[in-house]
């Protein structure tokens, strides 16, 4: 029977505060951005808030990735 591996679990849910974190901040920049539209900022705040919602995503799916290595190890290769 497999167990857990603890440090990597560790390693995914501090991944997991990470993704929270993007997943705040890409739609506050981006109301930011639709909020100034004649703001001379407006296109480099917009693609600031495109990119971080992109790495929210992303992240989100490879921090489910790295908890469930960690609870069920890793697949082996054919």
């Amino acid at each position: 029977m497999r167990r857990t591996d603890k440090d990597l679990l560790v390693k995914g849910l501090k991944s997991f505060l990470k993704t929270v974190g993007l997943m705040f901040l890409a739609p506050f920049v981006l109301y930011q951005a639709f909020k100034n539209t004649g703001h001379p900022f407006y296109i480099p705040v917009l693609i600031v808030g495109i990119i971080l919602a992109i790495a929210a995503v992303y992240m989100g799916f490879r921090s489910v990735q790295i908890v469930m290595d960690a609870v069920f190890g890793k697949k082996p290769k054919s």
